[in-house]
């Protein structure tokens, strides 16, 4: 029996490596099958899910928007099984207020805003804005009095007047430049290569944290609300670009009722008055001075803490 020649046994090898090509190939494409069902199944599971939230049939209107929010010992909680949340929660904030809400972690800071923009529905009590009861208006009424600023940044691929917009028909170039001045944002976009056509990477990447801040704080203020909501708005940033997120915050509160959550005291000091939560409830109330002044109170313990380096050195 004659061997075989070099030039068969490379041909035989060549001719298994395509016959198990595309073998790997399906192998490769059911993988990928598997892995879009698996998240096919997430997002119809999503979809499917019904809402708490419930619009009214018979929707209310503001007519003349001035932005006073009313709650009235309003007690939430997140599931039926757990503990309150919220308890007995009362306050008004008057047209232009500026209302900072401080605590420990878990005081219920955020969830206020949650149910103020009825993100979740309260159990009891009842929340107002301008005299009606917020779940007599349209969700979408009810939202538009609001500019909201958190502290992720929630930026998109596509241009920086676009991220701003948020596709707006109504809302043009002008106005978008005209709020960029107000809170100190177009001095950097004017550097930026095509400036408000500067086009963004996935969540701004290509931008620092303060500059991709700033650009939130554009697009609340070009809707022009009546409220503005500032969540933590500076905890993610340097302290040199917090000293310029908080002029540029400052800026935009003027003439607006201002709900204002922080951590750094430091940015809340000249709020006209300040709501101290602890365990879900408001133990203290008042100015910076006012509670700073009082003995063995909660605000005054977070101050020293914040700021007990400086104390000492003092």
């Amino acid at each position: 029996m004659d061997g075989v020649t070099f030039g068969v046994l490379v041909a035989f090898i060549q001719y298994a490596r395509q016959f198990f090509r595309p073998i790997q190939g399906l192998s490769e494409k059911f993988n990928t099958l598997q892995s879009a069902l698996a998240s096919s199944e997430r997002i119809f599971s999503v979809l499917d899910t019904e809402t708490k939230v419930k619009e009214t049939n018979n929707p209310k209107q503001i007519k003349n928007p001035q932005g006073k929010i009313e709650f009235e010992n309003v007690w939430f909680k997140y599931n039926e099984d757990e503990e309150w949340i919220l308890k007995d929660i009362s306050f008004v904030a008057e047209p232009g207020d500026d209302i900072a809400l401080v605590g420990a972690t878990g005081a219920g800071k955020t969830t206020i805003i949650n149910i103020l923009m009825r993100f979740y529905d309260i159990q009891k009590g009842s929340i107002k804005l301008d005299g009606v009861d917020i779940r007599d208006l349209t969700l979408h009424d009810l939202r538009s009095h609001f500019g909201l600023v958190l502290q992720d940044n929630a930026l998109f691929s596509g241009s920086i007047l676009d991220n701003i917009t948020l596709g707006h028909p109504e809302i043009t170039r002008e106005q978008v430049i005209e709020a960029a001045h107000k809170v100190e944002a177009h001095r950097f976009i004017e550097k930026l290569p095509e400036t408000y056509d500067y086009v963004l990477q996935e969540r701004g990447a290509s931008l620092s944290m303060g500059q991709r801040q700033l650009i939130c704080f554009v697009r609340a203020l070009v809707y022009d609300p009546e409220i503005l909501i500032l969540d933590e708005a500076t905890s993610s940033v340097d302290s040199e670009t917090e000293a310029l997120v908080t002029e540029s915050s400052r800026l935009m509160m003027e003439g607006r009722t201002s709900i204002v959550v922080a951590h750094r005291l430091s940015t809340i000091q000249h709020a006209d008055r300040i709501l101290v939560m602890h365990k879900g409830e408001i133990r203290e109330s008042g100015s910076h001075q006012e509670l700073i002044l009082q003995e063995n109170g909660i605000y005054k313990k977070l101050y020293e803490l914040q700021y007990k380096d400086q104390l000492v050195a003092g």
